[in-house]
């Protein structure tokens, strides 16, 4: 059964950069040139950009409700967002309670200018509740206004766990999940979650597919830092990376093939992979990402970016 949260070609554009390193002129623009490249599918949070001085929150759902709206298009967008998180990475259980949930999806609906989401997630687990609570909570505070649910950070035991629980209660289910997972970072989509979403269909939409621009090549030394505002976070990767990145360039000489489409690549032919999330702040990176979706590994190429990963 098709999942109605895929559409397009097979990436999902991630939304955290909207109105915050991209501002609205900006993140139109991006979102204008992955229409036109057949993209479909974009993906924000209530939370984004909240870690950032003098914003709440919502300011990337805002942005991207704006763009639906100007362009007449929500209908063949797929809009992915997320609740339950507070800036930097923090939280509380009392956001599963299931009247806030229904409120912040009634936020996010005004902010995003719909009155249906394609696909909603669960933004991160509290396993201090039981899974069938939170399973619960977003099955009855979200019935009409969601396609399909979606959990986010969530360990292949307790999905497990919600997903029992919905069929035991016959609630709506996790369709869905979103966990960080790339050439460098695979231990949070392992085998266990791997077998768990192609046994039922989940689809796996990994976020950080490029490694915070790791992947890109942009970073090789600690000269390169000062590119963005997420190079201090390239210290370890550096040096743990340049097997990758080696295997990647070899690749890139032989196909002619940017590094992150490579990258993308080998996420979209991954166990239970739905698309793989990128963002990007510039209409020439949306052409770029985009152009993965072109892009064929060959086994031999498969097989040298699986075993540079093991270095």
């Amino acid at each position: 059964m098709s999942n109605p949260a895929i559409a397009g070609i097979p990436l999902v554009l991630g939304g955290n950069v909207f109105g915050w390193t991209a501002d609205q002129d900006t993140s139109f623009a991006v979102l204008d040139a992955f229409y036109e490249a057949g993209g479909r599918m974009v993906d924000t949070a209530d939370v984004y950009s909240a870690w950032v001085p003098g914003h709440q929150g919502g300011e990337s759902e805002t942005v991207l409700g704006e763009w639906l709206a100007s362009r007449g298009v929500r209908k063949e967008m797929r809009v992915h967002t997320k609740t339950g998180m507070l800036a930097p990475g923090g939280g509380d259980p009392a956001l599963f309670a299931p009247k806030r949930i229904a409120d912040s999806l009634q936020m996010s609906l005004d902010r995003l200018q719909t009155d249906y989401l394609d696909l909603y997630y669960a933004h991160r687990d509290y396993e201090e509740l039981p899974a069938a609570d939170i399973v619960g909570a977003f099955g009855s505070a979200t019935k009409d206004k969601v396609r399909s649910l979606g959990a986010s950070n969530f360990s292949a035991a307790r999905l497990t766990e919600g997903l029992a629980a919905a069929k035991a209660a016959g609630s709506m289910s996790f369709t869905a999940l979103q966990n960080e997972y790339n050439l460098v970072s695979r231990e949070k989509y392992g085998a266990d979650l791997q077998a768990l979403c192609t046994t039922n269909g989940i689809a796996m939409f990994p976020f950080y597919g490029i490694a915070n621009g790791f992947l890109t090549g942009k970073y090789r030394t600690e000269a390169d830092f000062g590119k963005s505002v997420r190079g201090g976070r390239m210290k370890e990767l550096i040096v743990t990376g340049a097997p990758m990145l080696a295997a990647m360039d070899q690749i890139a000489a032989d196909t002619g093939a940017s590094l992150a489409q490579i990258a993308l690549a080998w996420l979209a032919v991954q166990p239970g992979i739905g698309a793989p999330i990128a963002s990007a702040t510039k209409v020439e990176q949306v052409k770029d990402l985009c152009g993965m979706a072109s892009l064929t590994l060959s086994p031999e190429q498969l097989s040298s970016l699986d075993s540079a990963g093991l270095n």
